[in-house]
């Protein structure tokens, strides 16, 4: 589903966030990235999604080379493609639940977007929620917002950094679970984190350090 091949991104002319990094994510595999503050980890989702070009290697994202497209139609593959999902959650702050879900959409309209980000509300616990803003919103629920509009376009792939870093343990078991049922269903997940609960749930882990895969 993914390939990385070699990649290296310098900044500063001196600091290599990423030092010939190559790794893969199959079709239905939960693939969690670990290492020190620093090592590489979100520069490497970054590449791997299309939003910041490596200074040398490959990214190959479903067969397709996105850093050979121009920024439109790197922007449309994106959509198409990938979900994304931070810890921070990059919620809209005058949207509501439903519409923050529907964001995606702008990008790629496609029949029946509304009934299902209902079903994604549904999934997660926000039917309830659909008319709240995200400041009436508890941490959780608004990680799960960030959740069903990653999912909204039915991507291929999820890239998700951090994605339970501010939330309590149950909240981080429903996110974990969500990623693990969507891996199963066939789609693929790249995951940095630093919670222990991904044990349970990961196929594989990832060891950076100084940006290179050391195991």
């Amino acid at each position: 589903m993914i390939e990385l091949r070699n990649l290296t991104k310098v900044y500063g002319g001196s600091v290599r966030a990423l030092d010939g990094v190559t790794l893969s994510v199959a079709p239905g595999e939960f693939v969690a990235v670990r290492g020190p503050s620093g090592c590489g980890k979100t520069t490497l989702l970054l590449s791997a999604g299309g939003l910041l070009a490596p200074d040398a290697g490959e990214v190959i994202v479903a067969g397709k080379h996105p850093y050979r497209l121009s920024a439109d139609g790197r922007a449309r593959f994106r959509a198409r493609y990938i979900g994304f999902v931070f810890q921070q959650f990059h919620l809209i702050p005058y949207l509501d639940v439903l519409d923050n879900i529907l964001v995606p959409s702008m990008a790629t309209p496609t029949p029946d977007l509304r009934r299902r980000a209902e079903e994604l509300m549904e999934r997660f616990g926000l039917a309830d929620r659909r008319r709240h803003l995200p400041s009436e919103l508890s941490t959780g629920e608004r990680q799960r917002v960030a959740l069903a509009r990653a999912m909204l376009n039915e991507p291929r792939l999820v890239l998700a950094d951090e994605p339970t870093g501010n939330l309590d343990a149950h909240n981080a078991r429903r996110v974990l679970n969500a990623l693990a049922e969507f891996a199963r269903e066939g789609g693929s997940v790249l995951m940095v984190t630093h919670d222990n609960a991904a044990e349970s749930v990961v196929n594989r882990w990832i060891q950076l350090r100084q940006g290179k895969v050391i195991g």
